[in-house]
């Protein structure tokens, strides 16, 4: 895609500063190597200002907004500004909504390589020209063509980072895209409909939040918040079983009416459907042919991350968190060992890694210990007496194993990242204003705040150094929030650091720097308790210091979302979710334009990716 000029004279003022910036292309400059000047850049401040603010040392180019051509080839349909594309224009471009990401590098410099990213979920206003006056079943294969994941082919060159278009590794993968499904529970009677009877194949993923990356080179996307698409006449509510009750797959208590004009969402038809969603989702990226796969052995829940990592006997370990109120933190342990290698060869010798191995659940103690805690059937309680029938209802109901075994309720584990030198893992406890209330979990060692309105980072470090291990100590890296307002409980890992709140994207670049991205609601944003935290922010955190400082704020209404290193450090990506979200409840207007307009209601706004550099080209975080 050409450079957006227009975006970088908003931020550098002159089109000399452009030309510093990009002149050079990517050439690895003379300036900052290794660590160089940690944290070195100017923080920004808080702030409600409806655009991208970045250090003045920094610079931001506009890659990929939503409605963008994909690039496959002999299909580039253009955006439409008045939404006026089509169902099938929306399967081969941009989806809304961008959210977790990769960069794959395609040769040795890095200066080319697939960009893989995930469409969470849609603004139904937004997308159509009539907004939600009328469904349709046209609009229902839109919405669905607007999420899942995206695959495009970027190179760097003088004038930026620009999309190869055609390419012929372009592609999307959205929610009517025929897909695979394997481990123990495919085939199982839950996982059968009457469209597939033999359980083993399905249409689509969607509610694509976070993402992993396994060390062959394939992307993992993960089904987050797939329930609410599923619905029916609010009669059907009164047989919900405990299960469909826990995964809010219950008629009656959707956001979308996908049911009225698509069967299959239909729970009082087709009960078992839900079940084949809320999976990890592995896609190759670099064969546009292979199907997706939905891993079973990895666990059913609201997937957010799928964190890989190599046990010091070889076997693959897969981090995963439950976003939602008092769910659970996972680990997924494979039977056999990782082949080394990102090749063709390497990805095929691994492609049945995630289909064999035990899943296990968190237990935070008090004093700092955990355990991990095996979600196996027949042992600790899961078996018929307790609702399993067989190894396949454990993973399907992988939320209600974790309630017999024990495992600790958090406050929505979301990301999952691992520093590149230490092995520790962190995870965003993004909050749980429910904590403490009656009837609800009190707080806990792990969770100690009630009415949890600002989350944290919880930290674990496993016994030995082994990713295999079974017990770990834990502590809280950060607990977010404003220090000054009174009984907030906010403590940060020293006194330079920038407060935050609502931590969700998390992400370790080689250097061992960590970005931290958040996601305030948008109807709280500006508003008490808080006010001082501004819009979303993303900032970056040495924890061999404790130091963290501002980075990026966003426009009106957005999430900050997404975000990946290249591998020489000098490029970060990161994505812009839903900006202009309303802040009032009720309110179903948009506050922002961005980026296309400069006022509110003068443009759709359009989720979007950024790629953003230092000016003299050194490394990201100095």
């Amino acid at each position: 895609m050409p450079l957006d000029r227009r975006h970088f004279l908003l931020q550098s003022g002159s089109a000399a500063a452009v030309v510093a910036l990009f002149g050079q292309g990517c050439a690895v400059p003379s300036s900052p190597t290794g660590r160089g000047n940690v944290l070195g850049f100017t923080g920004v401040p808080a702030s409600l200002r409806d655009g991208i603010v970045v250090p003045p040392e920094y610079e931001w180019q506009l890659l990929y907004p939503w409605g963008t051509p994909t690039g496959v080839a002999g299909s580039m349909p253009a955006f439409a500004p008045d939404a006026g594309n089509s169902a099938d224009d929306q399967a081969v471009q941009a989806g809304m909504h961008h959210d977790g990401m990769h960069f794959f590098a395609l040769d040795a410099s890095g200066d080319r390589g697939l960009l893989v990213m995930n469409h969470e979920y849609t603004d139904e206003q937004l997308l159509h020209t009539d907004g939600v006056k009328a469904g349709t079943a046209e609009k229902v294969r839109k919405s669905l063509h607007a999420m899942g994941v995206s695959v495009i082919e970027i190179r760097c060159t003088g004038q930026g980072w620009q999309q190869v278009r055609p390419s012929p590794f372009a592609r999307r993968v959205h929610g009517n895209t025929p897909m695979r499904i394997t481990g123990p529970a495919a085939g199982t009677p839950l996982m059968r409909t009457a469209a597939n009877p033999a359980g083993d194949a399905v249409f689509g993923t969607f509610a694509n939040c976070a993402m992993g990356v396994t060390p062959w080179g394939t992307y993992l996307t993960c089904e987050e918040n797939f329930h609410g698409y599923f619905g029916g006449p609010k009669e059907a509510a009164q047989g919900a079983t405990a299960a469909q009750r826990r995964y809010g797959t219950v008629a009656g208590s959707q956001w979308a009416e996908y049911w009225r004009f698509d069967e299959r969402f239909d729970l009082s038809r087709h009960p078992n459907e839900p079940h084949r969603f809320g999976w990890v989702v592995e896609i190759d990226p670099f064969d546009p042919t292979a199907a997706p796969i939905k891993r079973t052995a990895l666990g059913r829940k609201r997937q957010e991350s799928a964190t890989c990592t190599v046990a010091r006997d070889g076997r693959l370990v897969v981090y995963m968190g439950d976003d939602s109120r008092f769910e659970y933190i996972y680990k997924f342990i494979s039977r056999e060992k990782v082949r080394p290698g990102t090749d063709a060869a390497a990805r095929a010798a691994n492609r049945h890694l995630l289909d064999d191995g035990t899943l296990h659940v968190a237990r935070y103690d008090a004093g700092g210990r955990g355990r991990w805690l095996e979600l196996v059937h027949g042992r600790d309680g899961l078996d018929a007496a307790h609702g399993f029938a067989d190894q396949a209802e454990v993973l399907i109901h992988a939320r209600l194993a974790g309630d017999v075994v024990g495992g600790t309720k958090m406050d929505r584990p979301e990301w999952i990242a691992i520093h590149p030198q230490s092995g520790e893992v962190y995870v965003t406890l993004t909050n749980n204003s429910q904590r403490g209330d009656a009837g609800k979990p009190a707080p806990d060692a792990a969770n100690p705040r009630a009415n949890n309105l600002f989350g944290g980072i919880l930290r674990w470090r496993e016994d030995g150094g082994d990713a295999a291990s079974t017990g770990f100590a834990w502590d809280h890296f950060a607990l977010a929030g404003d220090p000054a307002q009174p009984g907030s409980g906010a403590r940060y890992p020293s006194g330079d650091a920038d407060m935050f709140g609502a931590p969700d994207g998390l992400h370790f670049d080689r250097g061992g720097l960590l970005w931290i991205q958040t996601d305030l609601s948008g109807q709280v944003l500006g508003k008490p308790p808080y006010t001082s935290l501004g819009n979303n922010q993303m900032l970056c955190a040495d924890p061999a210091s404790g130091r963290i400082k501002r980075f990026l704020t966003g426009p009106n209404g957005c999430e900050i979302t997404g975000c990946v290193v290249t591998p020489d450090r000098h490029t970060l990506f990161v994505n812009i979710q839903h900006p202009g979200e309303a802040r009032d409840d009720g309110d179903t207007r948009h506050n922002s334009a961005w980026p296309d307009g400069t006022e509110p209601g003068s443009a759709r706004p359009r989720s979007a990716t950024l790629a953003i550099r230092r000016r003299d080209g050194g490394i990201v975080g100095t």
